[in-house]
């Protein structure tokens, strides 16, 4: 058996000479906006050079942030094709949920867009026997602001006026502080509708951190995942607001830029900088980059910098951890928790994200992230 899973490592080193530049187009056509986890249709056949099944088999119960929902479909899509004794089923109820339920033993890793609190690594310990809950920063990416506002294709906001947009104070597109922001745009007098997350969200967590960084005098609430603001309006998770944002005129919020898609626009961030910053893969890196690890032991969370000066850095950045136990594992999940993991942490995992909207983590992390997996027990 040794063996084997060594000549099967041997195979995926090798094949990924080749495979790592097609996985880039592995899901760059699916469909993902189902829940199933499948990935919809593509034309692209799914890549299994980098995956090493090892003993893994059985079924993978996961839940959590819906920020990495399309990145967890790419991923489960070419991992079942490779490894086909094992069925991943990851539920994208939103952060909060994800880490009840893996602190309730009820699934096997958790997906956050926010590290663990003190009070919920001391929690995990009843479930890691011998160890903690660790965690993993996986999927980086810019947390977009997208807007419905007809005839107005470049709108451009700083953190002060987002906050007041945010907490009810500025409530119609024509006011004077957006039309300060955008000389040259055409806005029309129609009502603001702010929708925010209606679950705990790690989106909403880092959403309100940059705020309360960037605007303190504007925004008077503390970052958390819960929607602290009076008024606007809710939707579930990040494809619930996405929507909301597509079918009402009017509409902004804040998702991933994954979910930006079939003709949302998204805002522009006026920072330090000379230049207004784009929600882009790139720029987004290039905030994530200046990340500190202030985890300590195998924890690895992150410290982000929302007040970025640096051109081309866009402020409004999210990191998703995968949470899992160092130690304590059950036994027959562990093999295939381990598996899928390092097949997410692998090159040609990483490789995906781009297409996926969104930004792999710098290579000095996700080191750090493939030496942690493999140690898992």
């Amino acid at each position: 058996m040794k063996l084997q899973r060594k000549n099967r490592r041997a195979l995926a080193l090798g094949a990924l000479a080749v495979s790592g530049a097609l996985a880039l187009t592995a899901c760059g056509s699916d469909d993902t906006s189902g829940g199933n986890g499948d990935g919809g249709s593509s034309s692209a056949a799914a890549q299994t050079g980098d995956i090493d099944c090892a003993d893994a088999k059985g079924q993978l119960q996961a839940s959590g942030s819906s920020a990495q929902k399309n990145a967890i479909d790419a991923w489960v899509k070419n991992y079942a094709a490779a490894c086909k004794d094992v069925q991943i089923n990851y539920r994208p109820d939103g952060s909060g949920a994800g880490i009840t339920a893996f602190l309730q033993g009820q699934t096997a890793f958790a997906g956050s867009d926010s590290a663990l609190k003190p009070e919920e690594i001391e929690d995990s310990k009843k479930i890691c026997t011998d160890g903690q809950a660790i965690d993993l920063p996986m999927v980086g990416g810019p947390i977009a602001i997208g807007y419905n506002v007809p005839g107005v294709d470049t709108l451009v906001l700083d953190a002060a006026t987002i906050s007041e947009i945010f907490d009810s104070k500025i409530t119609n597109w024509n006011d004077e502080k957006i039309a300060k922001l955008n000389p040259d745009a055409k806005l029309p007098d129609l009502k603001i509708q702010a929708f925010h997350r209606s679950d705990e969200s790690g989106t909403t967590d880092n959403f309100t951190k940059y705020l309360k960084a960037a605007a303190p005098k504007a925004w008077p609430y503390e970052p958390g995942k819960s929607w602290e603001a009076k008024g606007g309006q809710s939707a579930q998770g990040s494809s619930g607001v996405a929507q909301q944002v597509k079918q009402v005129p009017g509409a902004i919020s804040y998702f991933e830029l994954s979910y930006a898609k079939e003709g949302i626009k998204t805002v522009d961030v006026k920072t330090e900088a000379a230049e207004p910053v784009k929600a882009t893969i790139e720029n987004a890196t290039a905030a994530i980059g200046a990340a500190k690890v202030v985890g300590t032991g195998k924890d690895l969370a992150l410290e982000l910098d929302y007040t970025p000066d640096a051109e081309g850095a866009y402020p409004l950045v999210l990191v998703t951890y995968e949470i899992a136990c160092d130690k304590g594992n059950k036994a027959d999940t562990l093999p295939a928790t381990k598996s899928f993991l390092n097949y997410m942490a692998s090159e040609d995992g990483q490789g995906l994200l781009a297409d996926a909207g969104y930004a792999p983590m710098p290579e000095e992390i996700i080191t750090k992230v493939r030496e942690t997996v493999s140690s898992l027990s």
